[in-house]
């Protein structure tokens, strides 16, 4: 990561703020600042998957998962993640960055993390997979409620029993790795 700055000033604002658990949202707030723009005068691609780090540190240290998991010598690696981008962040724009975990496997941690400037989606990655190790995780059901919001599922590998709205949809899925 190439934002010492800013890291130096997360870790010390982490500290201070309330204990988050694992399956609820973090929110951070930052501004665009001089050394985030592109020749476009608005925020560049890279610094966006950047920031997103710095979300991920926020739920991770603030739930105690990253003291979890690093106690046992285990470290998380993003393995993969799409972006999408609806809106420019421009100079001095104020931003909040909200991230949660949406589930899990036997092998992955997958995310949600959305970019929004006054309420509007900026840009959101809608599937991240963060691996903490190569151990299993026991099965959980994501207790996060959809509400009214249209949900995508993107599985790039593995397989995943699915239910939702009262039907089951069995087990789907067949690919075991992104290469075969």
């Amino acid at each position: 990561m190439n934002l010492y700055f800013r890291l130096l000033l997360f870790m010390i604002r982490v500290r201070f703020r309330s204990r988050l658990g694992i399956w609820d949202t973090s929110h951070v707030t930052f501004r665009v600042n001089p050394l985030d723009l592109d020749l476009q005068r608005h925020m560049n691609n890279g610094r966006y998957l950047s920031l997103m780090d710095l979300g991920r540190m926020d739920l991770m240290l603030r739930s105690r998962f990253w003291q979890r998991i690093t106690g046992q010598g285990w470290y998380p690696v993003v393995a993969g993640q799409t972006i999408t981008y609806r809106r420019s962040l421009l100079l001095w724009e104020r931003f909040d960055l909200a991230s949660r975990v949406i589930g899990h496997d036997d092998r992955w941690i997958y995310m949600e993390q959305v970019f929004r400037r006054d309420g509007q989606v900026v840009a959101m990655s809608s599937f991240g997979r963060l691996s903490a190790s190569h151990r299993t995780f026991p099965h959980v059901t994501d207790p996060h409620a959809t509400g009214d919001r249209e949900v995508m599922l993107v599985m790039v590998e593995g397989k995943a029993a699915i239910q939702a709205a009262g039907q089951d949809w069995g087990v789907l899925g067949d690919r075991m790795d992104v290469f075969d």
